[in-house]
């Protein structure tokens, strides 16, 4: 992007040398990693991680637009499970207006990072991964925001690391209820495999139509789906997709919301909420009556934002789904730049 500059010095004068098998050389945009070519809009690092056993190399930007000022205020955003980093651009840009540093991850299993063949994927592992690069860019305070799976992640990293957190907002977190317990059939990874393998544009959009923008399809979230449908179809598509079993495996088995009441130690959160979201895991392989007390995101939030307690604030949108970023984004971006300007 013209006018911004790769934070760099902060980072360096943080980081420790060591040799790794990720990309080398001046961080690039279109670095082809993690079988996924696609051009981001800033250029790509990589953090070597020594998890369970293997060296991986998770992917991540770091932009800025002041590239002197070490003490500048830090943002970090996490993607959700059918996203990149690179779907957060818009509000990166909007908080690089606002004088942010923006640190955007893509988790191990996902988009520009490693996908191994083997792993244990938990919430907690993910927090871990993603605080070692902050630890190596020398990271110790900042606000957290993450979408979707994205949103359940920074509520586990701020409960693992709440002397980091200052400030919490969680876009549509999945993880409100506990599919388990209303009655979610437990489904073999093998099967979620097969339909995570099945993936195509007509069964993603179809989804992210009916969950994420109720039936209101417009031709931009294209994007974003043939983005997704890069990482399907790439040369590591079966590795990619069993991954995505392990994640879905993953987020069923590890519900949020008996914990909301511990974030009420973190200073300021804020809950983002579209009324019309219907995401519940487990959805289309449940049976009818269950289905039907699955996703009421209308009431699922409001309790969860009486859960945190008197520390959070909780912005709804009556006409929204699943992402209120893409679907009214200057009504999205104006609600959080007040909210942080109110909370700084």
């Amino acid at each position: 992007m013209a006018g911004y500059k790769i934070f760099g010095i902060c980072a360096a004068l943080a980081a420790v040398a060591q040799a790794t098998k990720c990309p080398s050389g001046p961080p690039k945009v279109n670095t082809f990693s993690g079988g996924f070519d696609y051009t981001y809009d800033w250029p790509i690092h990589y953090q070597q991680l020594e998890t369970q056993h293997q060296s991986l190399c998770q992917a991540y930007m770091d932009i800025s637009i002041n590239k002197t000022n070490c003490d500048q205020k830090v943002m970090m955003m996490l993607h959700g499970k059918n996203f990149c980093s690179q779907t957060w651009n818009a509000t990166a840009n909007v908080m690089l207006g606002q004088g942010y540093r923006v640190i955007l991850p893509d988790q191990i299993g996902f988009c520009k990072s490693d996908k191994p063949k083997d792993y244990q994927f938990s919430l907690h592992q993910l927090a871990l991964n993603t605080k070692t690069i902050l630890d190596n860019l020398g990271v110790k305070k900042l606000t957290v925001i993450g979408h979707s799976m994205g949103g359940m992640l920074s509520a586990r990293f701020a409960l693992m690391y709440p002397e980091m957190v200052d400030r919490l907002v969680m876009v549509d977190p999945i993880g409100l209820e506990d599919w388990r317990a209303k009655g979610v059939p437990y489904l073999p990874i093998n099967d979620i495999y097969k339909q995570e393998a099945s993936s195509n544009y007509t069964s993603i959009s179809g989804y992210e139509n009916a969950t994420y923008y109720v039936n209101d399809w417009k031709p931009e979230y294209d994007v974003w789906v043939k983005m997704l449908l890069k990482v399907y179809d790439g040369p590591l598509r079966t590795t990619y997709a069993f991954d995505q079993a392990l994640v879905t495996d993953m987020v069923y088995t590890q519900p949020i919301i008996y914990e909301f009441p511990l974030l009420g130690g973190i200073p300021n959160s804020l809950l983002m909420v579209g009324d019309k979201d219907n995401t519940a895991i487990g959805k289309q392989w449940s049976p009818p009556d269950v289905q039907a007390t699955l996703g009421h995101y209308d009431v699922l939030g409001p309790e969860a934002a009486k859960a945190i307690g008197s520390n959070c604030t909780f912005i709804h949108y009556p006409t929204l789904g699943h992402a209120p970023q893409f679907s009214a984004p200057d009504i999205f971006h104006k609600n959080l730049t007040d909210w942080l300007n109110e909370t700084n």
